[in-house]
């Protein structure tokens, strides 16, 4: 072997050993920096969303200026979610001081095997189990401090979180004319417009898993508001109020929500809370094979046996940041795979599609060629 071959085998290793640190260097950064990088993507997936009606709202109400329509649109985003939190606050509020003004007469009635919670103490002898594991509710209860500490400061990172999500989502709308103007700038002028189109499409598919969430949380709430009024038990519209809220939250909602509703139904009767531990057992099955693969291939235009694939391999690889992810990643990669496949293959559609059916969901005139 010659100088000049030794010359090019030492320059390849040395470029495959950099392009190894590289890549070690880049997922210690991704490590090190998981939260914020979370952050970031939640915002741009509520960013993109928000997009469309941005942009209506500065055609339309905002005499095209960008920072006013921007204004509007998160002012009417925040007056929604706190008309929601009212919603939900107020009457725990009432409730709740209700409970403290009662709270003697409970626990008389709890220690005389009287009402509700006397009645559950008596049937399941929780008084006596009480007695006879009281040092070890002691040493529990010592040990509590530092978990509290830690609620706290997990309560605060949470807190910070939210903030920092709605900056980022705020200025990612604000901005995203210029970023987009600036990225295609790059390109020639056909393959630009069948970027900007494609792109539109992948927007229209984030909006549309938004919106199926949605109605799928509507649907859980108005059920369970059903089951539990015609039980009988107080406080239905509450309870039903909060099971559909913590729905939207991927894996963990749907079974935070069964356990408070189960916790309620079952304070008023034994029989009451087994009909709704069998009603949300069914209607998990229901939601999770059903409702959301007909509901998302409708909104996302994606095949159900997709979604569910998507949906169960999402959340083994990132959790829940993947199980939020999964759908509209999907009906992302279903609307590029399509468009690449017909260029290669010399049958650019006039439009790019999504769906089963191939409608064009993009109604602007056609880009001659090219990607």
């Amino acid at each position: 072997m010659n100088n000049r071959d030794n010359a090019v085998v030492a320059r390849r290793t040395l470029i495959v050993i950099g392009l190894v640190l590289a890549t070690m260097l880049l997922l210690l950064l991704i490590r090190a920096t998981s939260q914020v990088l979370t952050w970031i993507v939640v915002a741009a997936f509520f960013a993109v969303a928000l997009h469309p009606a941005v942009n209506w709202v500065e055609r339309r109400a905002a005499f095209g200026k960008r920072w006013l329509a921007t204004l509007l649109v998160f002012l009417l985003a925040l007056v929604l979610l706190g008309g929601l939190a009212t919603l939900f606050i107020v009457p725990l509020i009432h409730e709740g001081s209700q409970v403290i003004a009662d709270f003697p007469k409970i626990v008389q009635d709890a220690r005389s095997g009287r009402g509700p919670v006397g009645g559950l103490i008596e049937r399941y002898n929780l008084l006596e189990y009480a007695q006879n594991n009281a040092d070890r509710f002691r040493q529990y209860a010592s040990g509590l401090g530092g978990s509290t500490l830690s609620l706290l400061r997990g309560a605060a990172t949470s807190v910070a979180g939210v903030v920092t999500i709605f900056v980022l989502a705020y200025l990612m709308v604000l901005e995203a004319p210029k970023v987009v103007h600036g990225f295609l700038a790059l390109f020639d002028e056909q393959r630009a417009e069948r970027i900007r189109r494609v792109g539109h499409d992948c927007a229209k598919t984030i909006t549309g898993y938004i919106t199926g969430n949605l109605l799928i949380s509507v649907i859980c709430g108005a059920l369970t508001y059903a089951v539990l009024a015609i039980l009988g038990v107080p406080y239905a519209g509450l309870i039903a109020l909060f099971v559909g809220l913590v729905d939207l939250i991927p894996l963990v909602g749907a079974t935070l929500g069964a356990v408070v509703a189960t916790l309620a139904a079952f304070v008023e009767s034994t029989t009451a809370g087994i009909v709704v531990i069998i009603f949300f057992v069914l209607y998990q099955q229901l939601e999770n094979h059903l409702l959301q693969p007909l509901i998302f291939a409708r909104t996302v235009k994606v095949n159900p046996l997709t979604v569910l694939i998507a949906i169960l391999i999402a959340v083994e690889v990132a959790g829940i940041l993947g199980a939020l992810l999964a759908i509209p990643v999907a009906g992302i990669l279903q609307i590029i795979a399509r468009d690449i496949w017909d260029t290669r293959r010399g049958r650019l559609k006039k439009e790019p599609t999504v769906g089963e059916d191939r409608t064009p969901v993009d109604g602007r005139p056609a880009a001659s060629t090219g990607l």
